[in-house]
This record gives C-alpha cells, structure tokens and sequence, in this order.
C-alpha cells in the first residue's frame, strides 16, 4: 500500500469543507475532518507523533485554537486558511505557520507540501519560537527541544515512509541553480563539469575503486541544486566536444567516445530515479 501523508483539517464552514473535499478528492492525502475545536484538537493530541500537517480554519480568528496547540506543546507544520486581515494572529503560535487564503485553495496540496517544507528547515533555536515576555527560560527550552525532536521524528517518518521524500524536504531553494547568483551559478556548474569529467575518465577503469561513490556525490550535489536532467546532457555534450577536438588533433579515432553514452546513461539513471521517488504527487 503507497505510503500516505495524514493530514487533520478542521473548518467551521460547510462551505469550505466542500471546497476542500473537492479539492483534495484526488491527492496522496490521509484526511481527518474535525467539526468542532474541541474534537480537533483532541485528533491532535492522540496522533501529534503521526500527523504530517494541519489545516485550519476556526469561526472567528485563529488565535485561540493556535494557542491551544501552543499551550500544549504541540509543534506541527501548520496551514491557516484566513482572509488578509488575520494574517497577524498565526504569528502567535510559531514562525513557520503557512497562510492561505480562501481564493488560493486550489493550490492546497502543493501549500501542504510548502508547510512541511519549511517546517523541517525551521531552525529549532528560542529565536524561532515566539513567546510571551513571562514564559520562563525553562519553559521556552523545553520547547526548543521539543521542535527538534519533532522535526527529527517528521524526517525519519518521511524517509521511512515515503522514501526519497523525506530528502526532497530537506532541499533548500536557495540553493537551486536558478536562484544562484551569476557568480555562484558559474562556479557551481565548473564545478559540475570537473567532477563529471573525473567520473568519465574514471569509469572504465577496473583499479578505482571510488567511482559509485563519485557517482553518488556527483547525482547528489545536481538533486540538492535542482538540476535539470537537459543540463546534465548538455555537461557530458560539451565534455565529448572536447575530447573528440583532443583527438582529432592527436590524429586519433573519435570511435571510442562513443562507449561513454553509458557513463551519461549511468549518471541520469541514478539521477531521474532520485527525482522520481521524490515527487510529492506520485505518493
């Protein structure tokens, strides 16, 4: 049986909770409707060690239930479904809650996955966690604490259950190739080329005994950049354009270049399967 995310929703409006059942009909999500608080939050309270996120929208603002969870120490990747006005009071339970508004739920599912996201890249310091000015040092180590473990328990879950999945949360977009700098875009690529070209000319070789491992370093450092699979064949393409010029000046055959297409192939296996069980919608 696929592996499902568990996700508790709770909203006091019919209309809404039709929205958000037509909506979700087809997505990889477990769901739990709760019709009042107190029913939401005691689902909560008996399944915080399974839940991969909540969705709320309360009658009036968000700050009483959020503050409830609060209160009890429960820290889960959150989103609060509520008008521009109220986007305030989510600040009062932690610093990684998610806002929607009622005209952005037809992007729900992909909100989910950012809430999980940012949840797990949350730094678990006192900064991150907002209390009042009285709360006592004991009280806001405590859940310090409690965040880290909680993270930690979230990215196990993930990693056990969905594979892959519980590694794509970890990515940081920031250091996607198409939000780098020129600079930093210039040197990561260089970068990219070297190490390609010590796997091309590593590869047929029987006495290095580091090239899977080169291999995976290699897929790795391209997932955590989101790097396109076009990139990866434009590296080897430049790469071959260059030997078969060696070559050619050498005055010798250009034949043997021709038996890394398996090298290329080898690298983009390994690659297009990272990314496949990564993607969130094929749960």
């Amino acid at each position: 049986m696929a592996a499902r995310f568990l996700v508790g929703i709770y909203t006091t409006q019919a209309s809404m909770a039709e929205s958000l059942k037509k909506t979700l009909a087809h997505s990889p999500f477990a769901i739990s409707w709760s019709r009042t608080q107190t029913e939401f939050v005691q689902w909560t309270i008996s399944n915080r060690h399974r839940i991969d996120c909540l969705v709320v929208q309360p009658a009036n603002d968000s700050s009483e239930l959020l503050n409830e969870l609060w209160e009890r120490d429960i820290l889960l990747p959150t989103l609060v479904i509520s008008s521009q006005s109220e986007r305030t009071t989510a600040a009062e339970y932690y610093d990684a809650v998610i806002q929607v508004t009622p005209a952005e739920l037809d992007t729900i599912e992909s909100k989910v996955h950012e809430a999980i996201n940012q949840f797990l890249q949350l730094p678990a310091s006192q900064n991150t966690l907002i209390d009042n000015a009285s709360t006592s040092t004991d009280t806001r180590d405590n859940r310090v604490f409690l965040l880290s473990l909680q993270q930690q328990r979230l990215t196990e879950k993930l990693q056990e259950r969905l594979g892959y999945l519980g590694v794509y949360y970890k990515r940081n977009s920031q250091n996607f190739v198409r939000n780098m700098t020129v600079e930093e875009r210039h040197e990561f690529l260089d970068q990219l080329r070297q190490d390609y070209r010590q796997i091309i000319l590593s590869y047929f070789s029987s006495d290095d005994k580091t090239l899977n491992q080169r291999i995976d370093d290699y897929v790795n450092l391209a997932f955590f950049a989101d790097v396109s699979i076009s990139k990866v064949v434009e590296i080897h393409m430049e790469l071959m354009d260059n030997f078969s010029k060696q070559l050619h000046m050498e005055g010798r055959s250009e034949e043997i270049l021709l038996d890394y297409r398996l090298t290329l192939i080898d690298v983009l296996a390994h690659l297009c399967e990272m990314y496949r069980r990564s993607i969130p919608r094929e749960i």
